[in-house]
């Protein structure tokens, strides 16, 4: 079973995608996640470098992202993400009311997708996306 990789212990091209993280996000250490990535260097580094491209601001902000990646990791059920980006999400600014208004609409997309996929509901011709020409 594979062990996190500490930064004393790290390779040098393991230790600068650490320092890469830490300086980004502006911490003393790196979470779990990416000590126990760390011990497959490429993946950690190609992981690391798709995380910081996608979660930066862009045309959205970094608040909406981070309750987009939690909504998603409520719906995979993975305790760690929720865990992770929940509290990323409180530090962009989610409040409370926000989170309550979050699990309840993953809590209703979940409900009708799953309605709609076993009644196997045709999609309007309305929703459908025009044909390129």
């Amino acid at each position: 079973m594979p062990q996190p990789i500490s930064a004393a212990s790290a390779s040098p091209q393991v230790r600068a995608v650490f320092d890469d993280i830490k300086a980004t996000r502006k911490v003393d250490d790196v979470n779990n996640f990416w000590k126990y990535l760390a011990n497959d260097p490429a993946t950690l580094a190609r992981t690391w470098a798709s995380v910081k491209e996608i979660m930066a601001p862009g045309a959205l902000d970094v608040l909406t992202k981070e309750m987009i990646y939690l909504a998603v990791s409520v719906t995979n059920g993975c305790g760690y993400c929720i865990a992770s980006h929940g509290a990323a999400a409180r530090k962009a600014g989610m409040s409370e009311a926000m989170f309550g208004e979050l699990m309840a609409v993953v809590g209703m997309a979940n409900e009708t997708n799953r309605l709609a996929n076993g009644y196997r509901v045709p999609i309007d011709k309305a929703f459908e996306e025009p044909s390129p020409k």
